[in-house]
């Protein structure tokens, strides 16, 4: 695309590349005629502004050609000037002084040469050395510092010829070549100063007209002949020098010039006497552009060495003119040239009639937008060197163009694209691997016990103890001891209390021969008063049986003890109405708690109470709340607490929401007292909410659904952060299986089928249907109840486990349901019964079923042994309305009463038996060796889980490649070399199908990290 022209006749340089703005210089040769019927040689410099549209150039200087570098200021301007003349004579000008008009413009001349100079180069590593070429062979070697005493490269060629071309070598300093119009190309050494090689065309029609060394390669040149018989580009290598590299054959008639684009070497321009302007490249062969130019031949191309996409061109018509390879649009060229024809015609009277002429209205034709097109490939210096992209799942794609060879290889360049895992948030990976492995392996107890040691604050500890008491027995009484509420505490201080009060009524009393004396006697009579007074009002009440009236004459009285008595004997009505007579009378601070108890009106205690007494009443609610209530009742409880807004009380509340089991409410209050939008605050929350999910799925012995669109949201940012991360697997396992709907009451239900672990579907707030015998009234499985006998038969559990419900201390065990699962049971009176915790309270031992008939031909199922994570629970213990004492012998339940069926056990083939033996030694010496407690059940649960292992052994079901990973850990641990054996169960994990070895592999890793440790 033409971008500038001017109507000049001249040789062209363009400024250095370090120049800027860009210049132009032309000089002009004597004795030629231009438009202005000017016959005087000059130089002219012009500025390259390519914000003004038009084709003009603004003239910046001019003097009666090569620019160099030499002599630029810090800023790259300036330079010098470099001309030949046909007289010989080599003139040295500054630039900056043409175009400024300050000081002497010439700053060096020389008349050396005998003849016309006809070629001229700088040195592109030393900008102070210039070659330069004229008649007889004549080479100069000019040092811009010294410029009176050349020096020549080397003798005089024989026979002597004109010098047509002289170029410097492109990578190699001290290199010089020098072409004659013959055809003959001499290459010189400037540190030998003598010819090393010269090369030629055979067919002696080549007529050189221009010479270029390639701007990557060293031994690489092209020459341009003029002849029209032979009008071609030949490509030599100086390795090969015997013929021609390649021929570049396109122009119809002799090249005129040649010029090689420093910027891409894919970039060759040659002009010639077709009136064609040509881009090659060189490497193909293939002419890639081509230049829109006129009828008049081109003499000089250049290109621009600051702009490389720039080239300007030299023609016989008087124009020099300014290109663009990248194409573009003529439009504002256009626009540009109607314009300035509008602007040479004014409005005033060029015919003296006195008369102001109309404006004139120049028609405008509608020209079409013109768009050239740029060249055919990119070239160099717009491709991406480098380029990097950010992916899905925290990948960076990257990739380099690698450098290309010069000579086109008929074999394509391999390119390269890399992919990386970007992570940036290294302790959430770390905690999301920890609670997935915890989850996939069960290890729920020393998951939490781990939380609570690296817990930063009292509060962050006493959630995660809550969380950690529903994986253990007896949860019920833990709570309460994590209240601050223990029954042998309590016991001791009231036997103290007791035993102070005996102590100081009989201190200071009679003497024993008083105490003797004071003694009544055996066959003491009394008297019954018959009297109008309260006393004989009584008697005569309870002599005619109306202990209505005796009652109501003791409450009269203030004898409250007296009326409690009378009420127990005359039926459970009249004891009612006189409790709630006392009841009513008393109004101090522990009445309230004695009516919750006696009535069983818990809503009343949490509704009232002050919020500072919440432990005391949520001890009370897991002392005595019925297991339908316990789950509101605790919720109203943390609603309380978590109206106060304080982030005290919220944490409260959130342990009140973790007793009832409710998930919802814990993460909703969690999510809005606390910072979740941090991926380490998410991480905190789904912790928490994973571990109580898993302890109601273990209470509940199947999988809890959640329908909550504030953990959905929750758990897909924080899914969306695991993928961002690179773990998709674990995002994927964490993402809801459909979007959050609400239901409407009359079509919410639970689904027929659980989806599959880990995920959390949503689905109604009553979870999915359970098995009738660990279905329960509510939603959330309730509290378990003191004193409540049964009110069905609770049939077994196919796997030999006890039902969730009948789990000593279970914090939320199911409600039993009837066999057909019929509906709920009738509501059966709660009455607390005994002394200290009442029937079915924490501690209370179980009780026997109703008997059930057995049939002659029942076998008991075989034991499940999936899925992998499963829990210590105590055998399903029957109950009945008769308290045992504690120690007590059990009666067998009905699966103990059955004769068991003989399994008869394969035999683990003999050359795996060296892993049982291993292994199981390895367990012996850990357990012998072992200290802590958690340590030690841990080594239990190992034991048991390793059977796991031989099970698959004794059915040869594992792949080759998991038994020689078992082998060879079995041999790392003969030797004791557990980090060794650690690394090969690293292996076997990551190149195996995980639900082939869940079983026993991850047991495995942690038995070898317990004898690593302990050094056994």
């Amino acid at each position: 695309m033409r971008l500038k022209e001017i109507q000049r006749t001249a040789h062209q340089a363009w400024s250095p590349a370090g120049h800027h703005p860009i210049y132009l210089a032309l000089g002009t040769a004597a004795q030629q005629l231009d438009a202005s019927f000017n016959t005087t040689a000059a130089i002219e410099i012009f500025e390259m502004d390519f914000s003004d549209p038009s084709l003009d150039m603004q003239l910046k200087g001019s003097l009666s050609l090569v620019w160099v570098n030499f002599g630029s200021g810090a800023d790259g301007t300036g330079g010098r000037l470099v001309g030949g003349s046909e007289n010989g004579t080599l003139t040295v000008y500054d630039p900056e002084a043409i175009m400024n008009s300050i000081g002497e413009a010439v700053v060096g001349q020389s008349d050396k040469h005998t003849g016309p100079v006809r070629a001229l180069d700088f040195n592109p590593f030393q900008s102070n050395l210039l070659a330069s070429g004229a008649n007889d062979s004549e080479i100069y070697i000019w040092d811009l510092n010294n410029f009176s005493s050349p020096m020549t490269p080397g003798a005089k060629t024989q026979p002597a010829e004109d010098i047509s071309v002289v170029s410097w070598n492109r990578q190699v300093q001290h290199i010089l070549a020098s072409a004659n119009p013959s055809g003959k190309a001499v290459v010189w050494d400037l540190r030998k100063n003598e010819p090393i090689i010269k090369i030629s065309d055979h067919s002696n029609r080549m007529h050189c007209s221009g010479m270029l060394w390639h701007p990557d390669v060293a031994t690489q040149l092209v020459l341009a002949s003029e002849d029209d018989r032979l009008p071609v580009i030949q490509m030599w290598d100086l390795r090969f020098a015997t013929s021609p590299l390649k021929v570049l054959e396109n122009h119809t008639r002799g090249i005129l010039s040649i010029s090689w684009s420093q910027a891409d070497s894919e970039l060759l321009l040659s002009s010639a006497k077709d009136n064609r302007i040509l881009c090659w490249n060189p490497n193909t062969g293939e002419v890639i552009y081509e230049l829109p130019t006129t009828n008049q031949w081109c003499f000089d191309v250049e290109w621009c060495p600051r702009n490389p996409a720039l080239l300007s061109t030299a023609s016989f018509d008087g124009r020099i003119t300014v290109y663009s390879v990248m194409g573009g649009s003529l439009k504002a060229q256009q626009q540009s040239t109607a314009e300035r024809i509008s602007s040479s015609f004014d409005t005033m009277d060029p015919f003296g009639t006195g008369q102001v002429l109309p404006p004139l209205q120049v028609p405008q034709p509608q020209v079409q937008d013109t768009i050239v097109p740029p060249l055919k490939k990119p070239p160099k210096w717009v491709r991406r060197p480098v380029g990097a992209s950010f992916a899905f799942g925290g990948k960076l794609i990257t990739f380099e163009n690698p450098k290309l060879p010069p000579v086109q290889s008929p074999q394509p360049v391999p390119r390269q694209v890399f992919v990386s895992q970007v992570t940036t948030e290294t302790e959430f990976l770390q905690r999301s691997r920890e609670l997935q492995t915890a989850l996939q392996s069960g290890s729920f107890n020393s998951y939490c016990q781990a939380k609570i040691q690296s817990a930063k604050s009292d509060a962050e500890q006493d959630i995660w103890k809550f969380l950690l008491v529903n994986f253990e027995d007896e949860a019920r009484i833990k709570f309460l001891k994590l209240l601050g509420f223990s029954k042998d505490e309590l016991e001791r201080k009231v036997s103290w209390l007791l035993l102070d009060s005996a102590e100081a009524r009989t201190s200071g009393s009679v003497s024993p021969a008083d105490f003797f004396s004071q003694t009544p006697k055996e066959n003491s009579n009394f008297q019954i008063p018959v009297s109008c007074d309260t006393d004989g009002l009584i008697s005569q009440a309870l002599l005619v049986g109306n202990f209505e009236g005796a009652v109501d004459l003791c409450l009269n009285d203030g004898r409250y003890a007296e009326a409690i008595l009378l009420s127990i004997s005359g039926g459970e009505e009249l004891l009612k109405k006189t409790q709630q007579k006392y009841l009513s009378k008393q109004k101090n601070s522990i009445s309230m708690l004695i009516s919750s108890v006696v009535t069983q009106n818990w809503k009343d205690i949490v509704q009232s109470c002050e919020l500072d007494n919440w432990k005391e009443a949520l001890a009370a609610l897991l002392t005595y709340a019925h297991p339908e209530d316990f789950a509101r009742l605790c919720d109203t409880l943390g609603s309380r607490l978590e109206c106060e807004g304080t982030e005290k009380r919220c944490l409260q509340a959130c342990l009140c929401y973790i007793c009832s089991g409710n998930i919802e409410k814990l993460v909703e209050c969690w999510a809005l007292h606390r910072d979740c939008s941090s991926p380490l605050g998410l991480e905190d929350l789904v912790e928490k909410v994973m571990m109580l999910r898993k302890s109601i799925e273990r209470l509940r012995n199947c999988e809890v659904a959640v329908q909550s669109p504030v953990l959905a949201e929750k758990l897909t940012c924080y899914a969306g952060i695991l993928a961002a991360e690179g773990s998709l697997t674990t995002a994927l396992s964490f993402l809801p299986h459909q979007p959050f709907q609400p239901q409407s009451p009359s079509t919410a239900g639970p689904p027929a089928f659980p989806p599959p672990v880990p995920s959390m579907p949503a689905a109604t707030l009553s979870g999915p249907q359970l098995p009738p015998s660990s279905s329960a009234a509510g939603g959330l499985p309730p509290m378990p109840s003191p004193g409540v006998p049964p009110t069905s038969f609770m049939p077994p559990t196919s796997s030999g486990l006890a039902p969730p419900g009948s789990q000593a201390g279970a914090p939320v065990p199911v409600y039993p349901a009837s066999l057909h699962n019929q509906g709920p049971a009738p509501p059966v009176p709660y009455a607390p019964s005994g002394s200290g915790y009442p029937q079915g309270g924490p501690g209370a031992p179980a009780v026997k079923p109703f008997p059930a008939p057995v049939p002659d031909n029942y076998t008991p199922p075989a034991p499940i042994t999936a899925p992998v994570m499963r829990f210590p629970v105590e055998a399903a213990q029957p109950h009945d309305n008769t308290q045992v004492p504690p120690g007590a012998p059990q009666e067998p339940s009905l699966l103990q009463q059955l004769p068991s069926e003989k399994v008869q056990q394969k035999e683990i083939p003999p050359e795996h038996m060296v892993l049982k033996s291993t292994f199981d030694s390895l367990v012996q010496r850990c357990q012998l060796a072992a200290g802590d407690p958690q340590t030690k059940r841990k080594l239990d649960d190992a034991a048991k889980r390793l059977g796991h292992l031989y099970d698959k052994l004794r059915e040869q079901s594992l792949s080759h490649n998991i038994l020689s990973g078992l082998h060879e850990i079995s041999r790392c641990v003969a030797s004791q070399n557990y980090q060794r054996g650690l690394e090969v169960h690293t292996q076997v994990v990551s190149s195996s199908n995980f639900s082939e070895i869940s079983a026993f592999m991850p047991i495995l890793k942690v038995v070898m990290t317990i004898a690593n440790k302990l050094g056994v």
